[in-house]
């Protein structure tokens, strides 16, 4: 395992990518941060922009290494962000990744235009997208596990903060009811009845709350989504699942984890939902969620493996699947990520370099603790060989 200062300095470059704004609001460039591993702007990864991945390269805005020595080139979820960020520059084979972290709606959008060797979401491919891709490549898209994360609810109110300390509290506790209730932009205040019933020895204040979504499509709203929408009905019927929804009106959205990060730091309030790594790198408060087993239940490595290993041995062999009704210690708001490839029509190195690479990803003792200092639970035991056999499907088909 990496000492301290390695798991320090993973987390400091991922600051660059989440914390440094320019003026404008947007992370910072590469020239502001003085380094060269940061996230596309705001302006590059708009929705309609016309920017790809290889837009992106050009503008010299990546995370990994410079594109002229990259023997690969992915896009997709800001979710990975910080252990893809690692695991390019650490993976054993030495295989020069270039990663655009761009939302998981942009990942599978340039996967299945054959504009990156490799997508990379936390939703899997629907039925449809699975049609077109055999047709536009004339074999099957893979899906390839890598890493389990958490989806937690965030929020930044320095009265709440010191209602909770006051109580001997050591987080706010919500249920799926009241998360809907807040995203809905149903309950506006923490002295909503529901929340109190759940923190009856807080004296919550009645702090005005800005609900705060992703704005792009993104494989972190569909593993919140898909919660919410497994068990509210009324969620299920107004909103529904997916990597992007008719959010309501009253909410704001923001670009990546890092633009809902930024805004929920920016907005006394204001609370949304990111990957854990984010909430632990910019110290944001998260609450405890009520699980299935009616625990409630605080994110962290230990309660976000919980659920994965829940339904480890139900997992199908296409790897599509998704993880609810988590109980017992477990953090109920999880998913998978996955990298997308193809099972045809690589050119022999390219196909050989993303074998190499993603067969250390998901079986190496080093990379699995990149993962677990990164606060993502890693794909371990006899799961791993099932994935290690989907990896050695990669441009196996003539």
């Amino acid at each position: 395992m990496r000492s301290p200062s390695r798991t320090t300095a993973a987390l400091t470059a991922l600051a660059f990518v989440v914390v440094a704004c320019g003026g404008d609001g947007g992370p910072v460039t590469a020239e502001d941060a003085g380094a060269s591993d940061v996230a596309a702007s705001d302006e590059e990864l708009a929705a309609g922009d016309g920017d790809t991945a290889t837009d992106l390269i050009d503008d010299g805005d990546q995370v990994g290494v410079e594109a002229e020595s990259a023997d690969l080139l992915g896009a997709g979820a800001t979710f990975i962000t910080p252990l893809m960020l690692e695991w390019t520059r650490d993976n054993e084979p030495g295989i020069q990744v270039n990663y655009q972290s761009i939302g998981s709606g942009g990942g599978v959008e340039q996967f299945l235009s054959e504009q990156v060797d490799f997508g990379s979401s936390e939703r899997y491919l629907t039925e449809e997208e699975i049609a077109d891709a055999q047709e536009i490549r004339g074999c099957d898209p893979l899906h390839i596990p890598d890493a389990f994360g958490s989806v937690p609810v965030v929020y930044n109110d320095d009265d709440l903060d010191a209602a909770l300390e006051t109580a001997g509290q050591d987080s706010l506790v919500l249920d799926a009811e009241t998360i809907a209730g807040i995203f809905a932009a149903e309950i506006e205040s923490w002295q909503h009845p529901d929340i109190e019933a759940l923190n009856p020895d807080v004296e919550l204040p009645a702090t005005p709350l800005i609900p705060v979504h992703r704005s792009d499509g993104s494989g972190t709203t569909y593993i919140f989504t898909t919660y919410l929408d497994h068990e509210i009905d009324w969620w299920s019927e107004q909103y529904g699942a997916g990597d992007e929804i008719d959010w309501a009106a009253g909410t704001i959205g923001g670009n990546g984890n890092e633009g809902v990060t930024a805004n929920v730091q920016q907005q006394p309030g204001g609370v949304g939902y990111v990957s854990y790594a984010y909430a632990v790198e910019n110290d944001i408060p998260a609450a405890s969620v009520i699980n299935a087993d009616g625990n409630a239940i605080y994110p962290d490595l230990d309660t976000i493996a919980a659920g994965p290993n829940s339904i480890i041995d139900s997992i199908p062999d296409d790897f599509r699947y998704d993880i609810l009704d988590v109980g017992a210690d477990g953090f109920p708001i999880v998913g998978t990520h996955w990298v997308l490839a193809w099972e045809c029509g690589y050119d022999d190195a390219v196909g050989d370099s993303l074998r190499d690479f993603l067969g250390w990803a998901v079986s190496a003792e080093e990379a699995d603790d990149l993962a677990r200092d990164l606060l993502y639970g890693p794909v371990t035991g006899d799961f791993s060989d099932r994935v290690l056999e989907q990896v050695e499907r990669i441009n196996s088909v003539e």
